[in-house]
């Protein structure tokens, strides 16, 4: 190791070897800044991404290109409004319809015998199974459910026990409540008939621990289908309701295109009524809301892709902020960070297809009102309401068709066509980038194999290598002035003493 210090020549090692070292650090400065320049870039289209990823699944997918997203029909219920909820579908019928909920459907469970206890006090989920004071817990225990044997140990917590049972195969919930200290079992499914339990209470020490019994037919209950009456019309003499029987295994039905959901049982005297009628409100909203995002998303990637590039400004080096205001940094590095993504190939393809499937459409689209602006305004979209509410009530079929396709004929629609897009763009992202097409989180990590990943670590390993030879340079010239140091010292010593031996 060398010690750095200026000698007593009163030369100045440090500010010369530095003065030296700055020439050399140029091509290192470079190089961070150009990997920085990379990072930043490839932080731009993780938030491109993101905003892809929001529009293609939050929009288009779980919420436009829904059924009900849709719908020109609403249903209104009457009579009895807390019995059932009843949303209409596209294809909805506008008959009244009388309902009443004679059951509702239950799935399958099996009840606790009693509390659990510890001690003369109700268990609690931290409680271990060899501390409960009913039976006996045996070291290692199973439990076979429908057909799924759970291995259980005594050293286990009701919590593990809940955890082991939950997560296996055997499509059942266990719970324990720690109020009334009960352990009890219901299956995932409505469509479960019943849960199936494979050791008795006798033969099964857990069993006895748990307080659970599968053969009590009194506590434990098969699962049971909903149960309900539509009337939609009268008798012949018109005096008396048509009455016709309706099951499901949930608590969701369609009946005539309409969707109910069933909350409680009907009293025989106190029917719902549900009655459809021609609403286009929502389908305005969804039309709206999908204009807007698309004109948000368009309006973001052109300004990418147009935003000014300033070459003069590149990412400052460690020395340069050391010199600067904390205000004067953040104005510079927005300014450098200006223009990554300028012309950028990714994004202007993604323009393009998002506005081809608009104007691969456009007959149909400005026929319920909705155009494009300027050329300057970049495809931006213009919807004229007035226009789209008329469409919707003399064709809503048509506009449903255009917008999310047609099943008979098996054609995608304008949301499913704009989704696919947009998967397309995420995936030339994750490529390039290294970006998640499957997430739109702005913190998670890229893929390593990506493109731009490979670039990085190909920066780094120039990094390292370009630092290693500076600071063999650095200590060689510490070296060199130390030994010249040396030297001038030892000349002065001697120039001392003959100088001192003259007189």
């Amino acid at each position: 190791m060398v010690l750095r210090v200026n000698g007593f020549s009163g030369f100045d090692v440090d500010g010369t070897v530095t003065k030296l070292m700055q020439a050399k650090r140029v091509p290192l400065d470079k190089l961070n800044q150009q990997k920085t320049l990379l990072n930043w870039q490839r932080d731009s289209y993780r938030e491109i991404n993101s905003k892809l990823f929001d529009f293609k699944q939050n929009k288009l997918t779980d919420t436009f290109n829904k059924s009900m997203a849709m719908t020109t029909l609403q249903s209104t219920v009457t009579g009895n409004t807390s019995a059932i909820r009843a949303v209409a579908n596209p294809n909805a019928s506008t008959t009244p319809m009388q309902v009443k909920v004679t059951q509702l459907a239950a799935k399958a469970t099996i009840q606790p015998q009693g509390s659990l206890m510890v001690d003369g006090k109700r268990a609690s989920l931290s409680t271990k199974l060899n501390e409960l004071s009913s039976g006996s817990a045996v070291d290692e225990m199973s439990l076979t459910i429908n057909k799924t044997e759970i291995k259980i140990s005594s050293s286990d917590t009701i919590s593990t026990v809940i955890s082991k049972i939950n997560i296996s195969a055997a499509g059942v919930n266990a719970s324990y409540d720690e109020v009334s200290g009960e352990f009890s079992l219901t299956a995932k499914e409505f469509g479960s008939p019943k849960i199936e339990i494979s050791q008795s209470n006798a033969e099964s020490p857990l069993l006895q621990l748990l307080k659970i019994d599968p053969s009590d037919i009194q506590r434990n209950k098969e699962a049971q289908e909903a149960k309900v009456s539509i009337a939609t019309k009268k008798t012949a003499d018109g005096k008396e309701d048509v009455w016709e029987e309706f099951s499901s295994k949930t608590n969701s039905l369609t009946v005539n295109g309409i969707t109910m959901t069933l909350l409680s049982t009907t009293e025989a005297t106190n029917p719902s009524t549900i009655t459809t009628t021609a609403d286009p409100t929502q389908a305005i909203d969804t039309i709206k809301d999908f204009v807007q995002n698309y004109n948000d998303l368009l309006k973001f990637l052109n300004t990418k892709v147009g935003e000014a590039k300033y070459r003069d400004f590149q990412p400052l080096t460690d020395a340069q902020k050391e010199a600067m205001k904390e205000s004067d940094i953040t104005a510079w590095e927005s300014k450098a960070k200006s223009g990554l993504l300028k012309n950028d190939s990714i994004l202007n393809s993604a323009i393009t297809s998002m506005r081809s499937l608009i104007s691969g459409n456009m007959g149909q689209l400005s026929a319920l009102g909705i155009t494009t602006g300027e050329y300057s305004e970049g495809g931006k979209l213009y919807l004229d309401e007035d226009k789209l509410k008329k469409m919707l009530e003399n064709n809503p079929e048509q506009v449903t068709n255009l917008f999310q396709g047609n099943a008979e004929s098996k054609s995608d629609g304008l949301f499913s066509k704009m989704s696919t897009a947009m998967t397309n763009t995420m995936q030339n992202l994750a490529n390039r980038a290294g970006t998640n097409r499957f997430s739109g989180d702005l913190t998670g990590t890229f893929t390593p194999s990506s493109v731009m990943g490979r670039r990085l670590r190909e920066f780094d390993a120039q990094i390292l290598t370009l630092t290693t030879r500076l600071n063999d340079a650095e200590t060689r010239y510490y070296k060199q002035f130390s030994a010249m140091e040396t030297a001038i010292n030892r000349l002065q010593s001697q120039s001392s003493s003959l100088f001192g031996a003259s007189y």
